[in-house]
């Protein structure tokens, strides 16, 4: 599930901005202070050394992070983004009869406009700010974990992640994990959109997308080449 805080922030920036006519009460020393407050608040009960966040749209902000933490790494979860699309495509229709609200009625006849409207919203914009997050000058704090590494080998892909953030590692059961939000995943008319399996596994499998559409999405995976990045990069050699 994705955190509402860079949404929260962003909405304030926009109220507090150039765009609105309270502009000139706030400095820049000002609005970096109400930034920083309402992560704060929002993690007030949390009174762990180290929170992770889970906002997708972090990499398209790290200019931001720069300026609120001094020491943070972002971490994600990269794959093939042709199966990215054909997990989505295996949901839509394991619900045939729920018109969900991640399409409209314009967009949701084929699998190729279904496709497109992914790549204009939920696939998309996550995509595009990974990438500038990779070429950025901030990309050393960043690490891309590749999805079927973890899946076939979690215990040492894990350990890798620990050396990157600088955390004790943790003893994880890979055969006993779960989790679900039933109640968005319904609200959003997904049922099992985020429902995890309880072992952790690769499960091998053909795609269900159309061979011109699954390898036009397979060629977005751009950190599969490393060069003008800087990147921490935990992936199978090509």
């Amino acid at each position: 599930m994705t955190s509402p805080v860079a949404s929260l922030i962003n909405g304030c920036l926009e109220q507090i901005g150039a765009g609105n006519e309270f502009y000139s009460f706030f400095d820049e020393k000002k609005r970096r202070a109400i930034c920083s407050s309402l992560f704060n608040a929002y993690y007030q009960d949390n009174q762990k050394e180290i929170i992770f966040d889970t906002n997708r749209v972090w990499t398209a902000r790290l200019h931001q992070l720069v300026e609120l933490f001094g020491d943070f790494k972002i971490v994600c979860l990269v794959r093939d983004p042709a199966w990215i699309m054909d997990s989505f495509e295996k949901i839509y229709r394991k619900n045939p009869f729920d018109y969900s609200r991640m399409f409209s009625a314009g967009n949701r006849t084929t699998v190729y406009s279904r496709c497109e409207a992914l790549l204009d919203g939920v696939v998309g914009i996550p995509l595009t700010a990974l990438k500038e997050a990779f070429y950025s000058e901030y990309s050393e704090r960043l690490l891309l974990v590749d999805y079927e590494l973890l899946t076939r080998f979690p215990e040492s892909t894990l350990k890798l992640i620990y050396e990157f953030t600088g955390m004790e590692p943790y003893k994880h059961d890979f055969n006993n994990i779960s989790y679900s939000h039933d109640e968005f995943d319904y609200t959003l008319g997904v049922k099992g959109l985020h429902t995890v399996a309880r072992k952790v596994e690769f499960k091998q499998r053909r795609s269900i997308l159309p061979p011109d559409l699954f390898q036009k999405y397979r060629e977005l995976a751009f950190w599969k080449d490393t060069a003008g990045s800087a990147a921490h990069l935990i992936a199978p050699k090509e």
